[in-house]
């Protein structure tokens, strides 16, 4: 091979005139542009990777929130809950999951409860169910909704809602990357998430930018914006860490640009690879406090 190359190039420059100069060599090409969906594709793999038979304990606290000396601080006290969480993923690629979330405290808010089954497909409706313990019932909710009047449903009456928790249906969106820069000192890129016809009518975004981690695929920074334009929440992720092979942000703080309140989701502690098993992951264990606690003490044990 190396022989028949250098008799190629032989016979070329026996070719040329005496006068001819080879021409200069050409530039290597440049890398191609990173795609946006992909990229996508792989912040949210991990996002299941980490969910999928999972057992986390977390704190949720919200509050109305000022800027001081350049720094985000609660102007309130904080309304604290403790919350324990369990999931798992199914369908044959594992792209769909669910998951049941109870509250633990405050004591008059023990045993409410969040059940959500996510689809990626987007042929499929999200599922999100509420059970309120003081009134004894479960209510569906829905997971988005574009109706100016009424929001989606608040994750236990915090700036977070069902749609904000959602992976998956990809498809729905058109993905840009806009540009490379830096996001609390990490190299990311800027990807724009704009929802078609279809999933613009059931989302209250409008347009999402994301701050992609180049390295951990993790989302530091999210901009909410409405249908309109206007930037009305903004997502921040830290304590980034390696959970079993995987990069995840154990603290996540929604703020609301037009409330002036804000959220924080602290994952304490996470388990994953545990034993859950599938009719955990119902609503009975929303309505049947006696099954509920069996089950989530069978959890606790294969963690404790």
């Amino acid at each position: 091979m190396i022989a028949r190359k250098l008799a190629i190039l032989a016979l070329a420059a026996m070719a040329l005139p005496a006068h001819a100069q080879p021409e200069a060599e050409q530039a290597p090409a440049a890398a191609p542009s990173p795609d946006g969906r992909e990229i996508m594709r792989q912040v949210e793999e991990y996002q299941r990777a980490t969910s999928d038979s999972a057992f986390n304990r977390m704190q949720l606290s919200t509050c109305r929130f000022g800027v001081s000396e350049n720094r985000i601080t609660c102007a309130e006290r904080p309304r604290v809950k403790a919350l324990e969480s369990v999931g798992k993923n199914y369908g044959p690629e594992g792209l769909d999951s669910r998951s049941v979330t109870i509250v633990l405290e405050p004591a008059d808010e023990r045993g409410i409860g969040l059940l959500s089954y996510v689809y990626d497909d987007a042929e499929r409706q999200n599922e999100s169910w509420i059970y309120l313990s003081a009134l004894g019932r479960v209510k569906r909710i829905a997971s988005g909704n574009s109706d100016e009047e009424s929001e989606s449903a608040s994750l236990f009456g915090s700036e977070f809602t069902t749609e904000d928790m959602d992976t998956g249906k990809l498809e729905q969106y058109e993905i840009n990357v806009l540009e490379e820069s830096v996001e609390g000192g990490r190299e990311v890129w800027v990807i724009e998430l704009i929802p078609n016809e279809e999933r613009a009518r059931e989302t209250r975004y409008g347009r999402i930018v994301n701050y992609i981690d180049k390295e951990r695929f993790v989302a530091l920074r999210s901009d909410l914006y409405d249908h309109y334009g206007n930037a009305i929440k903004r997502m921040l992720s830290s304590r980034v860490e390696l959970i079993d092979g995987v990069w995840m942000a154990r603290s996540a703080t929604m703020m609301n640009l037009v409330t002036n309140r804000l959220s924080n989701m602290a994952v304490l502690e996470i388990y994953t690879g545990i034993d859950v098993e599938d009719e955990v992951l119902t609503q009975r264990t929303l309505t049947d406090a006696a099954f509920r606690e069996t089950q989530l003490q069978e959890i606790r044990d294969q963690v404790e």
